[in-house]
């Protein structure tokens, strides 16, 4: 989400940019598929290929026997009918490794050490809009921007509350207190994590296409699971929803700036002389004194609902402009969860959730999985069973005829065994 998007959505006044040249442009990194699929299978005949992309023809690929996928969850991908050239989805999943950092001599991050201090998993989806270019940037990009903007509050995620000021100073005596009133929490720091590497990850694909002479863009879907809990965050129309025996959860909601604060601030943002030299638009827990100068201390901003930590400047301590609080990553509890063996998360692009609804998706999990216990890729087959049911064939939930002409990909992710991971090293 950028200025120029907001500007266009909210402020229909404002003139449009002027249209690129025509010309030849060459995408800013090569076409591909997700690293996992490497050798992978598919279940149609092996000669077909993605040139015959007739419904009925269009091969289903899943990793290969053997390449295990975090938490043994299953993938399956099917590329559209012929609506583009390319497959515009594509997925990453993989081990978020957190290093810890403390503050040297002069303040200044430092890494201690190389070793892991906080460890996690994350499965990404992304749908690419105009061509597949901002896709697969975001999918070489997402996971390193959240890896950094993780290890950047790792300090506040494994303190009993999330401290005021990052190295653990105290200003002022009552921050504690100001930090509780504000409910702040170390998972408000995770969902500040994803939606700070949200905006980056949007920015960095921004400048990547600009100098390529691209235009295109991306939805994110993307699943954390960090200290015994899992955050969705969603950036778009893809869908997460947790399916168990007796419920059906949605998990992902459209990311829009749809809160009071979050609105404002992104007039702020855009407009900054609306500030006329008074105001800052960034919340903190309290009003900020002469003394925080220079410490970092909690804070968010316009594309955020969790929090972060940055060091002070002085135009930080001018009146705060907003107060309030809005929150657009779901957080599951898997370790508050009574787990049964059936029990997942499905995870899909649009093109799954245009044929099929919530419910018919849990009906398919609940028929398939407690029939295949003992198998160990009934994850994958499932999966690869939720693309089959969006094709039109016999004996699946959608009605006569309805197929899905789009790209579609799908993560299927088992919870039973995970509410017990452990949070660290």
């Amino acid at each position: 989400m950028s200025a120029g998007w907001f500007r266009r959505r909210f402020l229909p006044g404002e003139p449009l940019p002027a249209p690129r040249p025509s010309g030849p442009r060459a995408s800013p990194v090569p076409y591909r598929r997700p690293r996992f699929l490497r050798g992978s299978s598919s279940s149609s005949s092996p000669g077909a290929a993605d040139a015959s992309r007739r419904p009925d023809s269009r091969p289903v690929r899943s990793p290969a026997r053997g390449r295990t996928l975090p938490w043994n969850a299953g993938y399956a991908e099917i590329i559209n009918a012929e609506k583009s050239e390319f497959n515009e989805d594509q997925a990453a999943c993989g081990k978020l490794c957190i290093r810890r950092c403390g503050f040297g001599a002069e303040e200044e991050w430092l890494t201690l050490c190389s070793e892991e201090f906080l460890t996690g998993h994350y499965w990404a989806l992304f749908d690419g809009h105009g061509g597949p270019a901002a896709a697969i940037l975001a999918a070489n990009t997402l996971h390193s921007c959240l890896r950094r903007q993780l290890e950047a509050v790792v300090e506040g995620l494994v303190a009993t509350q999330p401290p005021m000021h990052l190295n653990g100073c105290c200003i002022c005596s009552s921050d504690p207190q100001f930090v509780e009133e504000k409910g702040i929490r170390a998972e408000d720091l995770v969902i500040g994590a994803l939606e700070s590497a949200f905006q980056e990850c949007d920015e960095v694909i921004g400048r990547e296409l600009e100098a390529s002479g691209q235009v295109g863009g991306c939805t994110a879907l993307v699943a954390v699971s960090l200290q015994g809990k899992l955050y969705v965050a969603n950036a778009g129309d893809s869908r997460a929803i947790l399916v168990r025996k007796d419920e059906i959860r949605p998990l992902s909601f459209e990311f829009t700036p749809e809160t009071e604060r979050q609105r404002i601030q992104q007039l702020a943002f855009v407009y900054p002389e609306l500030l006329a030299g008074e105001f800052t638009r960034l919340e903190f827990p309290r009003r900020l004194k002469g003394d925080d100068l220079g410490q970092k201390v909690l804070f968010r901003d316009h594309h955020m609902s969790g929090w972060s930590y940055k060091r002070v400047e002085k135009s930080d301590l001018k009146y705060p402009l907003i107060h309030g609080q809005g929150r657009q990553v779901t957080v599951l509890d898997v370790g508050q969860l009574e787990l049964q063996e059936d029990d997942v998360v499905v995870m899909a692009t649009d093109g799954l959730w245009d044929v099929l609804s919530n419910e018919q998706v849990a009906w398919l999990v609940r028929s398939f999985l407690p029939g295949n216990q003992e198998d160990p890729y009934r994850f994958l087959k499932l999966a690869q069973m939720l693309i089959h049911s969006t094709q039109g064939k016999e004996g699946t939930p959608t009605e006569e005829g309805q197929v899905s002409y789009d790209d579609v990909s799908v993560f299927v992710i088992p919870l039973h065994s995970q509410g017990q991971e452990s949070s660290g090293h």
